[in-house]
């Protein structure tokens, strides 16, 4: 099979994102390990856990909703427990699964940490688009998410706030 080389074109906008993949995550991790002492993905998992009911989830939707694996995230929950802004507990509905749920610690730093990740996200992505590019950027993601996870298996992150029909 014959390589489909880049175009100039194409091979621009790859490296252009690239740089996006490289960049964001390290300034995300910056900005909330200097204003709230957590990783982006240590505020992902608390943000979930306070917008779900009862500030309470199964860890394996939770794993879903954060499109990590479950070793990964027992191991970031394990340490956000031992700070006291988590707990886990027997799932009471079935107890071979284990919940994980907000501490009162764990909301307070969510509310304190969100303001400033909120600026920084629109600081760094938002406001550097146009409401028009927003919604390319949108229908963009999507179409590689759409070959990145065809069978929508992980969609529990990216479809959260989808409008509902």
């Amino acid at each position: 099979m014959e390589t489909r080389w880049l175009t100039r074109e194409q091979l621009s906008a790859w490296l252009r994102m690239a740089a996006v993949l490289e960049l964001l995550p390290t300034a995300l991790d910056s900005q909330l390990r200097r204003d709230a002492q957590l990783t982006h993905f240590d505020y992902q998992v608390l943000a979930m856990l306070s917008e779900a009911p009862d500030r309470t989830m199964r860890m394996t939707k939770l794993a879903a909703g954060t499109i990590a694996t479950l070793a990964r995230l027992s191991h970031v929950v394990q340490r956000l427990e031992a700070r006291g802004l988590l707990e886990r507990f027997p799932c009471p509905t079935d107890r071979r699964a284990t919940n994980a749920r907000l501490t009162e610690a764990g909301w307070q730093k969510v509310r304190e940490a969100a303001p400033g990740h909120v600026s920084f996200v629109r600081d760094a992505v938002i406001d550097a688009l146009t409401p028009e590019q927003i919604t390319q950027l949108t229908d963009i993601s999507q179409a590689i998410l759409d070959r990145l996870d065809p069978d929508a298996s992980r969609a529990g992150m990216y479809r959260w706030y989808d409008p509902v029909d």
